[in-house]
């Protein structure tokens, strides 16, 4: 089983960046395809970006449009998601995500473990 837990939301202006992390407990979090979604109020948790096993990336390209970064540090248990240019509509809750079998997934179906989640505020 694998814990999850989320940091570095906070509250930015438009155009500033925040760098999430995502802490993984333990010691079979390089088997995993990493993913980051995010959820607005009453509505569906959406993908933003993955990154496989073996560092392949995948980004929700409308969304992100090149401004987010994933990157995964193995040896510290570690995810992150580098936000730049941040925009009031990337306003939300931000979750990572681990999936362990398959490969790595745009589908929130798909993972098998969730963090809490994180803040995000972006103000115009």
């Amino acid at each position: 089983q694998v814990q999850l837990v989320e940091s570095g939301g906070g509250l930015v202006q438009a155009g500033g960046s925040l760098r999430l992390s995502c802490a993984a407990s333990g010691r079979t979090f390089s088997s995993y395809h990493m993913g980051w979604f995010r959820q607005a109020p009453e509505k569906e948790r959406r993908f933003v970006a993955h990154i496989s096993r073996r560092g392949s990336t995948t980004y929700d390209t409308d969304s992100v449009k090149g401004r987010f970064t994933i990157s995964r540090d193995n040896a510290k248990n570690t995810v992150y998601l580098q936000m730049n240019s941040l925009e009031p509509e990337d306003t939300t809750v931000y979750y990572c995500a681990a999936q362990s079998r398959g490969y790595a997934s745009t589908r929130s179906r798909d993972y098998d473990y969730w963090g809490q989640g994180t803040q995000v505020t972006v103000s115009s």
